[in-house]
């Protein structure tokens, strides 16, 4: 039966499209030293599939490190993290997803930890990492540390990934048993990283549904440490992916940028193309490929015990041998129908993410703290005798201020957006930054 006209326009259009699958998400990422560090121990990566059967069979993956440890080893251990998650998952083109997902950090893991027994100054060194996964059965998160993943839906910011950070960990138990957790736990203790020990505990958690405009968002604690859930939500919300990683980054380092910054954004597209394609046929491969010759010789086999046995009069013993080949029959068919194992997982949930929600509006308390957030920011700079180019800032909060009179919240939020980056740009060009005092704080 041919699909109907909408349908089929759908599929002639993906097919004629040849990089659909990479199309359906727009993404930006964005890492920054920060204002008190001397490196970047942060490492990033984005991996997209190159063809169409690599995307269904691995999707899109991004990543976010956070390194730790002596001298350069930090930012050593992240990189190797970041060199090897996506070419472990990748190079395994069978079997599911989150195996595929769950060997490649522990590869990972080994790879840090070997790394560093044979220095002594990369002894103990580690690193949080934080991947996600998008494939046409939904989202894919593997982590350990403290590093996030999120989705941002509608209004409502889901954080995807539990910390593995000691006040985390003390709430978990909080909860269970009713005790508080003392404040003066630090927020930066973590319980849990790659590479600092030669086994890890890695947590996945999904497949998360996937729903067009949906954003994602993954970055180190560097961000996460200087903006709040609802400020994160409300960004999302208002800008592109590239727009979002640069406000992202002015704004931690407005607060104090205390260590690297680290941020990717993927939004999802137009989902219809990847819904309603069939996974492709895996190329060359034969029947013994994809489903084991023992299956093959088992169920040839029962077959032939089966009809000696009925021949013989042994018709009950002959029967249920018969059953077992037609059994084994179905299987094999099964198998060769699907060719692969891309939507076995699906059925089966991992974790129990989302570990938090929160809804975030942009609204005119926003668009206010914003405002007020660009005032500070010029009192800082003219304070520290900032030589800027004031022209574009003052253009960009004038149109702020008028949306906002106006009730639109979106565009008022976006200007003041605007005139921090053009501003930050200008200070970044010349290697200086307003004291952090001078600025907004989170609250």
């Amino acid at each position: 039966m041919r699909a109907p006209p909408a349908k089929r326009r759908i599929l002639d259009n993906m097919h004629n499209s040849a990089g659909y699958w990479q199309e359906f998400v727009e993404f930006s990422e964005l890492t920054d030293v920060g204002l008190r560090r001397a490196n970047n121990q942060d490492s990033k990566a984005c991996m997209l599939a190159g063809t169409e059967l690599d995307f269904f069979r691995r999707g899109h993956l991004f990543m976010v490190a956070d390194g730790m440890g002596r001298h350069a080893a930090g930012e050593l251990a992240s990189k190797i993290s970041c060199d090897t998650v996506p070419l472990e998952y990748f190079k395994r083109p069978d079997g599911s997803p989150p195996a595929a997902l769950q060997m490649a950090l522990e590869e990972g893991n080994r790879r840090i930890f070997e790394r560093g027994t044979q220095n002594i100054d990369f002894k103990g060194m580690g690193t949080t990492t934080s991947v996600l996964v998008l494939l046409p059965q939904g989202a894919l998160c593997g982590h350990v540390g403290d590093s996030r993943a999120y989705r941002l839906r509608g209004n409502r910011l889901e954080q995807l990934t539990f910390d593995h950070s000691v006040v985390w960990e003390m709430r978990a138990v909080a909860k269970q048993t009713g005790a508080e957790v003392p404040g003066f736990i630090p927020k930066n203790y973590i319980t849990r990283s790659l590479g600092h020990d030669p086994n890890v505990r890695i947590d996945l958690e999904g497949p998360f549904p996937l729903v067009a405009g949906d954003t994602f968002f993954l970055c180190s604690d560097g961000l996460s440490g200087q903006v709040e859930d609802d400020e994160i939500g409300c960004l999302l919300s208002c800008l592109t992916p590239a727009e979002a990683t640069q406000t992202f980054v002015d704004l931690a380092n407005l607060r104090g940028g205390p260590d690297n910054i680290t941020v990717i954004v993927a939004k999802i597209g137009d989902l219809r193309t990847v819904q309603n394609a069939r996974p492709p046929k895996l190329p060359g491969r034969s029947a013994s490929d994809v489903v084991h010759p023992i299956i093959w010789a088992c169920m040839g086999a029962s077959a032939v015990v089966g009809a000696a046995l009925v021949t013989t009069g042994k018709v009950l013993p002959g029967l249920a041998a018969s059953a077992f080949a037609v059994l084994l029959g179905l299987y094999a068919v099964a198998k060769l129908t699907t060719g692969n194992s891309l939507r076995k997982w699906r059925s089966k949930p991992l974790g129990t993410g989302p570990h938090t929600s929160t809804i975030c509006q942009v609204d005119d308390a926003f668009a206010a703290k914003l405002a007020a957030l660009t005032a500070q920011l010029r009192e800082s700079a003219n304070n520290q005798k900032f030589t800027v180019d004031w022209s574009q800032f003052e253009k960009r909060c004038a149109d702020a201020a008028k949306a906002r009179s106006a009730g639109d919240f979106v565009s008022a939020s976006r200007g003041y957006c605007f005139a921090i980056n053009a501003v930050m740009a200008e200070l970044r060009k010349r290697r200086v930054v307003p004291q952090p005092a001078d600025v907004l704080d989170q609250d």
